[in-house]
This record gives structure tokens, C-alpha cells and sequence, in this order.
């Protein structure tokens, strides 16, 4: 694919290390459309180029987040809703990247450092168990478990991650005011930067939760932020042999 393309100067020097001037912005649009917008790649010249990020924030993003995920997308943005503070790198790292934890961070003393992966499947259906039953009419779309095995005295350990459609006006939002639920001291959202609530120690984490995720009684535990990102961590139920004869 060839491209004739129109260069023009940077016009935020003060913020910009750039010195060769940037393409277009429908010359970046058509690249990396061309590319499938590719997330390694947008992150990447993201990184080195503010004036690229902000164009990555406001056009890229969002087309990669409608090519990865577009029923999801769709369903998100029905009924006049929308991201709440239109961060669509936010909602593309939240799609390709499990954020892990770091001892002393969310999840207490587990280790396991972030990473991307290829692909994931979020689901509305599977969002519902993890929804108080007074909080049930509210839409979350949730993550299957990003496993890791065998992490010591852990465990084997499954990762979840998720968004909520229309958080600002989520029961679930509503009941954590009413109930004057804390954030937490330190930690912050890993996609978004807001602060964070802890279901469980707002009682709000349903049974429900650790039979989805295939995961021990009371060892979910997740986190929900300003924006309604979620992460969460359950400790995964071993595979019986029968289950085990299945999969081979």
C-alpha cells in the first residue's frame, strides 16, 4: 500500500520532542486502518510523540476498541450512553491488557506481573454474576479469567476485567454513595488512573461471583473505579480428573 501523504509542523513544541514535522491525521487514519489498528503499535508511537497520542486518544483508539469489540461497543454506547470521560485508550488497554498485581498492591501479596494478551472474551451474561441482586438491571461486561497457575502459596490464580455501561447512573453507584464506601488509600485504576472501590469490603460481592469465575468461596475479590472499569482476582478451583480427560 502506498500512501502520498501531507506533512505539516509540529504546532505544540513545548510539549513535543518531534523535529521532522507529523503526517496528516487522515494520513495516520488510513495507516493504520490499513494495519487493522494495531494496539502494539498505537501504544508505541504513543510513547515517543505526544501530538500522536492525542490523536491516538481522540480516533485511534476508539476505532480499534469498535474493530476489537463491536457488539460490545455498540451495546455500550445504545440509549444515549457513552463512556463516561471519553477515554477510549483507557477502554483499548482494559481490552487487551491484564494488569496483574504487585505484592503490596490490590490483591494483598500476590505477584504477578501485567502482560498483554491476544485476545479475550467479555461477556454481559457473565457481568450479571458479579451484580448484587438489587443491583441486577445495571450492565457490566466482564472478562473471562486470565489464568496463571501454580503461584505458590497462592495458587492457581484467575485475573478478571470489565466495564460498566451508564456507570454514573449504576445502582451499583448509587448503593456505594449511599453506603459511604471508602476508596482505596493508594491504589488507583491501572487503566484510568481514578480512584477505586472494593466491592467486598463494601458487601457487595454476590456468591454468584466465585461460582462464574470457577473459583473457591469468599476468594473473589474486585475493585470498580470512577469510570466503571473493574479488576478482580478469584482464587481458581482445581480441575478435577474428569475435567481434566475432557480437555485433552
Amino acid at each position: 500500500m502506498v500512501l502520498v501523504v501531507k506533512q505539516h509542523r509540529c504546532t505544540h513544541s513545548a510539549s513535543c520532542a518531534c523535529i521532522k514535522g507529523h503526517l496528516s491525521e487522515d494520513a495516520l487514519f488510513l495507516v493504520f486502518r490499513h494495519m487493522n489498528w494495531n494496539p502494539r503499535q498505537i501504544a508505541i508511537l504513543s510513547c515517543v510523540c505526544k501530538w500522536f497520542d492525542e490523536v491516538a486518544k481522540q480516533v485511534l483508539w476508539k476505532e480499534f476498541c469498535h474493530a476489537r469489540a463491536p457488539k460490545m461497543m455498540l451495546d455500550l454506547h445504545s440509549d444515549g450512553s457513552h463512556i463516561v470521560d471519553g477515554n477510549w485508550k483507557a477502554l483499548g488497554k482494559l481490552l487487551i491488557y491484564c494488569n496483574g498485581c504487585t505484592k503490596g498492591g490490590l490483591f494483598s501479596n500476590v505477584h504477578v506481573p501485567g502482560h498483554f494478551v491476544f485476545r479475550t472474551r467479555f461477556s454481559r451474561t457473565a457481568g450479571k454474576s458479579f451484580l448484587p441482586v438489587q443491583c441486577r438491571m445495571d450492565v457490566l461486561y466482564v472478562s473471562d479469567p486470565c489464568e496463571h497457575l501454580d503461584q505458590g502459596e497462592e495458587g492457581d490464580l484467575g485475573f478478571f476485567r470489565g466495564i460498566f455501561k451508564s456507570f454514573a447512573t449504576s445502582r451499583v453507584k448509587k448503593i456505594l454513595i449511599e453506603k459511604r464506601a471508602r476508596f482505596h488509600p493508594r491504589e488507583v485504576c491501572p487503566y484510568c488512573k481514578a480512584k477505586l472501590w472494593n466491592m467486598l469490603q463494601a458487601d457487595m460481592m454476590p456468591a454468584s461471583a466465585s461460582a462464574r469465575l470457577g473459583a473457591y468461596d469468599d476468594s473473589v475479590e474486585y475493585f470498580v473505579c470512577l469510570n466503571g472499569h473493574v479488576i478482580g482476582l478469584g482464587t481458581l478451583l482445581p480441575l478435577s480428573d474428569s475435567d481434566g480427560a475432557a480437555e485433552e
